[in-house]
């Protein structure tokens, strides 16, 4: 018998799918080149770094919130109508975005050609009808955000997917969840209690090592077995690589953007540093951790191990951007010193979080 099986159809239909996105590509981008315009446009999502935001992430919509939770839907899209002129305040993401938004305009200095930059979408169930309170605060604040998607209380995994998004960050812990089981990096954001300054020249990205870069397995066995079975296994397992976890693709990423400036004889005024703050012992449990991310081809600019010791206080140093962490327990201690976090919901750690 001849003839192709599922599988070589499967295959079939998604390449045809693929040249039909480049072809819609290709006549897009042959009507933009004829229009004369100073803004960059939005490179094409399978060359783009795309970081989907929420709109409560991006901004401070707590009130707004309330009125919808205590009011109805009805009475919130009113609400948001009668202030579509008022600027909304920044919200947990906001420098996260604008520092994205300065690589970018470095990268454009350096590759003026070149599409392999961050792409930023704003992803939010809200109603088309808030759009323009939303287009007119990032006009106010002169962010470069072309691409939005307005879900209508709807889920946007689907649209997640669609546009290839690298990194999801919400202030909806149910649709992070739901997006981190759908294979797509994703965190919870939550604002800092206190006002630091962040820096406009350098993006800043702090990880925990287990459960967010690198698989939870380890941390299965600090849970279920204590802490000298885990020394005694990751000195054991010390050259065997740890599986990724969920946000070690968005470090790969920040690394691929890293070297092209390290191209340009530009290390030393690198406009993005990435951090490992991780509660591991260095000398019981660190060389694992170090090897993994060299078996990988992957830098860290700076790694901190702090023995279980709070991560709050070095994180003030640090002053990141962002810090991804799968503990609700260190989110809240760097909260409480000033640090934006995003929690990520993936591993064992959110087993015990739920039963506490």
């Amino acid at each position: 018998m001849s003839g192709s099986g599922p599988e070589e159809e499967e295959a079939g239909l998604q390449e045809a799918r693929l040249q039909e996105a480049e072809r819609d590509w290709a006549a897009a981008k042959a009507f933009y080149d004829n229009l004369v315009s100073k803004k960059p446009r939005p490179p094409k999502p399978q060359h783009a770094i795309t970081v989907a935001v929420s709109s409560r992430a991006l901004f401070d919509l707590v009130e707004e919130r309330r009125i919808y939770e205590e009011q109805g839907v009805e009475k919130y899209v009113e609400y948001q109508q009668q202030n579509e002129n008022v600027t909304l305040k920044p919200g947990p993401a906001f420098h996260f975005v604008k520092a994205l938004e300065h690589v970018n305009a470095r990268l454009l200095e350096l590759y003026p050609d070149d599409e392999e930059r961050f792409d930023i979408v704003l992803m939010t169930n809200n109603h088309a009808q808030v759009g323009v309170r939303l287009i007119n605060s990032i006009n106010h604040y002169g962010l470069t955000i072309e691409r939005f998607c307005m879900t209508g209380g709807k889920s946007p995994i689907g649209y997640l997917t669609a546009y290839l998004t690298n990194l999801y960050l919400s202030a909806d812990s149910e649709k992070v969840q739901e997006a981190i089981e759908a294979g797509i990096a994703s965190a919870t954001m939550f604002t800092a209690n206190k006002d630091v300054a962040y820096s406009d020249t350098q993006l800043r990205v702090a990880f925990d090592g287990d459960a967010v870069l690198f698989s939870d397995e380890s941390e299965q066995i600090v849970k279920e077995q204590g802490l000298d079975k885990f020394f005694e296994h990751e000195q054991l397992n010390e050259n065997k690589p740890l599986a990724q976890g969920p946000l070690k693709g968005f470090l790969e990423d920040l690394g691929k953007l890293q070297k092209k400036f390290y191209a340009k004889n530009e290390r030393l005024n690198c406009p993005i540093r990435t951090f490992l703050v991780t509660a591991r012992s260095a000398a019981s449990s660190g060389a694992r951790v170090l090897k993994t991310l060299r078996s990988w081809g992957l830098e860290i600019d700076e790694a901190l191990f702090l023995a279980g010791a709070p991560k709050g206080p070095i994180l003030v140093k640090i002053r990141p951007h962002i810090f991804f962490d799968d503990q609700m327990f260190h989110i809240e201690g760097a909260q409480k010193l000033g640090t934006i976090a995003a929690h990520v919901p993936y591993g064992i750690a959110q087993k015990y979080h739920k039963s506490a």
